[in-house]
C-alpha cells in the first residue's frame, strides 16, 4: 500500500494533505465577483446568469441551457417537466448518489434500481431490456405500464458515473421504443463525450451539477439542457417560481420553485467555464499518469470506455477483494491521502430498501471492489 500513496503524494508534491478533488481557479473568478459585488447583481437578476447558461449550450451543442441552484434541483424540475406523477415509476441505476433517487421521490414516484454495467459503471442496457421485457405494457394510451402493479413507467434516469458515459445510444433507442422519458444524470460528466457528442444531449433533457467538488464549481449550481424549445420554456418557467412576466404585478399560474441560480454563482460558472480545456487537460494528464503507474504495478484502473472521451471526474482503482479494498481506504485516510468508497447502492439505504430492483450483480461487484483516489489538479507535476 505504501508504494500506491507514495505516488500519489509524488503527483501532489505541494500538498500535505491530499483531498479527493478540489476545485481549480486559475482565472478571472475575482473578477466577475468584485463586478457582481460592485454593481449589486449578487441574486437572480444578472448578465452572469444568462451568460453562463449560452456558455453551457455552446459548449455541449444543446440548443437551450436554464441554470439552477444545485444539479439536485436541475433534476427534480426536469423530471417534473417530463411528466413525473405520483406514484410513477422511473427508472434509474443502484450504483449512484442519492440525489438521483432524492429528485425522483420529490414527486412521489417511485425509483427503481437497476444493475450496472462493469465497463461503464453506469446504467446495463441488459438490466434495462430484461425489466422491461418482464413487466412492460405498451397500452392504447402510447404510454408503458408495469403489467404487475399498474403503475405508470414515465422516465428513465440513467446516471454517467465518476463522468464516463453510459452506452446512451443503446438506452435511448429502449426508451423511445417504450415511449419512456430519457432524463440523463450528467451531474459529474461536463467534458465528457459518446461518439463525439456531449452527455446529457441524447435525451429529452440532461442535467449538471456544479458543487465544489466538481470539475467546474459555482459553489452550488445545476443546469437543466435541452434541444426542446417547450421543454426549456417550461424549466425557465418553473424554476423561477412559475411567475408570469409582468413589470410589476406578482402573477404566479402553478405551483413553482425558487430554483433560479443567482447571478454570483453564476460569475463564478463563467470564469471556469473560461478554463474548462485546461482542468480537463490537467485532469487527462493526471489519469495518464496514473494509468502507467498501475499498470506497472498490476493493478486494475477504470479507464474511460470505448468510444467515449470521459473528463476523468473521479480516478478510480479496483481491488481484488473487499478486505483488501478496506485495508486500502482506512491505511489511505489515516495517512494523509483522502480516498473513498463507491457510494452505498441506493436500495441498501433505508429510506429505499423497499423499491424495486434486480439482482444487481454487477452493481453489487462494483460497491466492494471500486475505490476514488485523488483527482484534482491544482498542484499536479507536469
Amino acid at each position: 500500500m505504501d508504494h500506491i500513496l507514495n505516488y500519489i503524494k509524488s503527483l501532489f508534491p505541494e500538498s500535505r494533505d491530499i483531498k479527493l478533488h478540489e476545485p481549480f481557479f486559475s482565472g478571472k473568478e475575482k473578477d466577475y465577483l468584485t463586478e457582481c459585488i460592485e454593481t449589486n447583481y449578487v441574486s437572480s437578476v444578472g448578465q452572469f446568469v444568462n451568460r453562463f447558461e449560452q456558455m453551457l449550450a455552446e459548449y455541449t451543442g444543446a440548443k437551450y441551457a436554464i441554470a439552477t441552484v444545485n444539479g439536485t434541483s436541475a433534476l427534480h424540475a426536469a423530471l417534473k417537466i417530463a411528466g413525473v406523477q405520483q406514484g410513477d415509476e422511473v427508472l434509474t441505476q443502484a450504483v449512484s448518489f442519492v440525489a438521483t433517487a432524492n429528485a425522483i421521490s420529490y414527486l412521489n414516484a417511485s425509483p427503481v434500481f437497476l444493475d450496472s454495467n462493469i465497463e461503464t459503471l453506469g446504467m446495463s442496457v441488459s438490466a434495462l431490456n430484461n425489466y422491461l421485457n418482464i413487466f412492460a405494457q405498451k397500452k392504447d394510451d402510447g404510454f408503458t405500464y408495469n403489467r404487475m402493479t399498474g403503475q405508470k413507467i414515465s422516465a428513465c434516469v440513467p446516471m454517467h458515473v465518476f463522468g464516463h458515459p453510459v452506452k446512451i445510444d443503446k438506452i435511448k433507442e429502449i426508451t423511445t421504443h417504450y415511449n419512456i422519458s430519457l432524463i440523463e444524470d450528467a451531474a459529474e460528466s461536463l467534458g465528457s463525450f459518446f461518439h463525439g457528442q456531449h452527455t446529457g444531449t441524447f435525451g429529452e433533457m440532461g442535467i449538471f451539477s456544479f458543487n465544489g467538488n466538481k470539475v467546474i464549481t459555482t459553489g452550488g449550481g445545476g443546469m437543466i439542457i435541452t434541444n426542446n424549445k417547450k421543454l426549456a420554456e417550461k424549466a425557465k418557467h418553473l424554476t423561477t417560481t412559475a411567475k408570469k412576466k409582468h413589470h410589476w404585478e406578482f402573477k404566479h399560474d402553478q405551483i413553482g420553485y425558487n430554483y433560479r441560480m443567482p447571478n454570483i454563482n453564476a460569475a463564478l460558472g463563467c470564469a471556469q467555464m473560461e478554463i474548462l480545456p485546461e482542468i480537463l487537460r490537467k485532469k487527462r494528464q493526471l489519469t495518464m499518469h496514473y494509468k502507467n503507474f498501475f499498470q506497472s504495478h498490476d493493478i486494475d484502473f477504470v479507464l474511460e470506455p470505448d468510444f467515449c472521451q470521459s473528463n476523468y471526474w473521479l480516478n478510480t482503482i479496483v481491488f481484488k477483494t473487499v478486505d483488501e479494498r478496506n485495508r486500502f481506504l482506512e491505511y489511505s485516510n489515516n495517512n494523509g491521502v483522502t480516498t473513498r468508497p463507491l457510494w452505498t447502492l441506493l436500495p441498501k439505504l433505508p429510506i429505499y430498501k423497499d423499491c424495486k430492483t434486480d439482482d444487481l450483480k454487477h452493481a453489487l461487484w462494483i460497491e466492494n471492489h471500486m475505490v476514488n483516489i485523488p483527482s484534482g489538479c491544482q498542484h499536479i507535476i507536469q
